[in-house]
């Protein structure tokens, strides 16, 4: 494992663990409160679309990506995807089907700032989707590209890909921290069965 990935995943993990200690300590409505601050009207319109960066169908530029500069590394990739979706997924609606996001847990909205023309939902919040699939392919960046900015730069694109989820009141911070730790368990177990497809 290159050592870029290796120092990725530990802040990776570090961040994920803080925001679960935080949780637990605060309770995660108040640690959902304490981030979900109003920033003003370019930071609503910048996370109102920046979330979508988050969104599954990114995927489909990752994969085509991969399919032009580094195919030997595409097993790594459907890896990945498959794998963070499954996390996310069953997480989502089997595992913890039905836990209340912010909006249905907090019933007084006028305690937290939401971004107008961004739909609230109500259930299902554990973990992040998003968050689950941004930092996979931060992680996966790591391993793919070989460039000293990958780490800093894909670290920023995750951490605000999951902070939007907050910032736009759906996800609490521990959805988000169960998404980095999604994608970590995602990156482990892809590398393992890239690196058996190799040696076979």
């Amino acid at each position: 494992m290159k050592q870029t990935t290796k120092k990725a995943i530990l802040i990776s993990l570090v961040l994920g663990v803080v925001l679960f200690l935080l949780s637990f300590w605060l309770g995660k409505e108040n640690a959902f409160l304490l981030f979900n601050i109003d920033l003003g009207s370019t930071a609503d319109y910048f996370f109102k679309y920046w979330t979508h960066t988050g969104d599954g169908v990114i995927w489909v530029l990752i994969t085509l990506l991969t399919l032009f500069f580094r195919r030997d590394q595409l097993l790594l990739v459907i890896s990945s995807i498959v794998f963070s979706t499954l996390f996310a997924q069953l997480s989502k609606n089997i595992f913890f089907k039905g836990s209340p996001r912010p909006a249905l847990a907090i019933p007084d909205h006028s305690l937290f700032h939401s971004v107008t023309g961004v739909e609230l939902h109500s259930l299902n919040s554990f973990p992040s989707g998003h968050t689950t699939t941004a930092f996979t392919i931060f992680l996966l960046g790591t391993i793919l590209i070989n460039r000293k900015w990958v780490l800093p730069a894909g670290l920023l694109y995750a951490v605000l890909a999951g902070y939007s989820r907050i910032y736009l009141a759906q996800h609490f911070p521990i959805d988000i921290a169960g998404g980095i730790i999604a994608a970590i368990l995602t990156i482990f177990i892809s590398m393992a069965i890239q690196s058996k497809w190799g040696k076979n």
